[in-house]
């Protein structure tokens, strides 16, 4: 039998009238046979923070590494908050709304990535620019779930102080800036209405070419692109120009696209891209929120009209966030058109060709709360297939 692993933090204030129920609970757990792991909590400036001061979160599972990010945020004249792991962090940013965070990926329990999805899922929280530091390469996740910027440990003293200097003028810089390519000038122009208001500065350009132009120009916090350019230059060549120069590499880039994407398209703008949105009836809700996401915007402080389009679309994902769906089917094309719409809506996606590798993907993970079957598959058709699903 496995033992119960239990970490007991000991108190933030010590010296006289110090708490003692952690030492206390300890002591009862070894007692019936608990294995106790001490976690000792980092003085921080939580109780000092006042009005009008400059507040950074960090969330670090290394105590060693979160006193160096203590030190350089108060250099930097930051008042810093301290958790060593995720549920304390998320807690923590709903309390304090800090000005920004700092995330570590690799943590017990929930991990970073998990920490930054509850973030972004959440209206209080949302606008905060999360800057990630840690030892695990997940850039690319990081970057489209909403990562202002992505450090992979070890780091530098000069790494550091660039991570904060470029969260401080991140958060100077009001309003953020967008580029918008669109080559059609009734729709750029319902793209600039759409998103428009004092908090962003919106360029919007028609060609690829005017976008290059712009980008070497002045430095944006967010591009949409629609890949139906016309002229020398394609929305996918920009795409990849953009991306493969370490300057811009961090830009976040929403596709806008009213063309159809074969599986190989998607395979190629996945690589760079942080969000593919297809025009359709739902296609403004989506545009709106994708960019109100990577500019941080707050929502409390969007015209009416737009926090309901934001509050609409956020009350019809949060029913299905989270949850976990197989989606069975022999033709890939449709595999990857479902997936995505899917993701979109913050759903959990795994994926069969047959009804066989169905029945294997249930048997690894039985927590599967829905399945769209394709009826018509080679050798187990979709009805033998769920036929065998409800014996199990």
């Amino acid at each position: 039998m496995r033992a119960a692993v239990l970490t007991i933090s000991t108190s933030r204030s010590g010296g006289e009238g110090e708490d003692t129920s952690g030492p206390a609970l300890a002591a009862l757990l070894e007692r019936i046979g608990c294995e106790v792991v001490a976690s000792e909590l980092i003085p921080d400036d939580r109780e000092l923070i006042e009005e009008g001061d400059r507040t950074v979160l960090i969330v670090e599972n290394d105590q060693n590494f979160a006193k160096v990010l203590l030190d350089m945020a108060r250099d930097k004249g930051f008042k810093a908050v301290v958790e060593l792991d995720g549920e304390a962090g998320l807690t923590a940013a709903r309390e304090v709304r800090p000005d920004a965070i700092t995330l570590d990926v690799d943590m017990p329990g929930m991990n970073g990535l998990e920490v930054l999805d509850r973030l972004k899922r959440d209206p209080e929280t949302r606008h905060i620019p999360v800057h990630i530091i840690s030892g695990v390469e997940q850039k690319r996740e990081g970057l489209k779930a909403g990562a202002m910027a992505y450090l992979t440990k070890p780091v530098s003293k000069d790494a550091l102080d660039d991570a904060f200097s470029r969260i401080s003028s991140f958060i100077d810089t009001v309003p953020k800036s967008l580029l918008v390519v669109e080559d059609n000038d009734a729709q750029r122009q319902s793209i600039v209405e759409l998103i428009a208001h004092d908090d962003v500065d919106i360029v919007a350009v028609g060609s690829a070419e005017d976008a290059l132009m712009q980008l070497e120009n002045r430095r944006f916090d967010c591009m949409v692109l629609d890949l139906g350019l016309k002229g020398g230059m394609t929305g996918f060549d920009l795409l990849e120009k953009v991306k493969s120069d370490s300057t811009k590499s961090d830009l976040p880039i929403i596709i806008y696209t009213g063309r159809e994407l074969s599986p190989q398209d998607e395979t190629r703008i996945k690589k760079y891209a942080e969000t593919i949105i297809l025009k359709d009836v739902k296609s403004p809700e989506r545009l709106l929120d994708e960019t109100a996401l990577f500019l941080h915007r707050i929502e409390a402080k969007l015209p009416e009209q737009k926090r309901k389009m934001l509050e609409h679309l956020h009350d019809a994902d949060s029913v299905v966030a989270g949850k976990k769906v197989l989606v069975v089917d022999d033709d890939v094309r449709n595999i990857f058109s479902l997936t995505s719409m899917l993701e979109d809506h913050g759903m959990v996606v795994r994926f069969a060709e047959n009804g066989k590798q169905a029945l294997e993907q249930l048997k690894k993970d039985p927590e599967v709360d829905a399945v769209l079957m394709d009826i018509m598959m080679p050798e187990m058709d979709g009805y033998e297939t769920t036929r065998a699903i409800r014996e199990m």
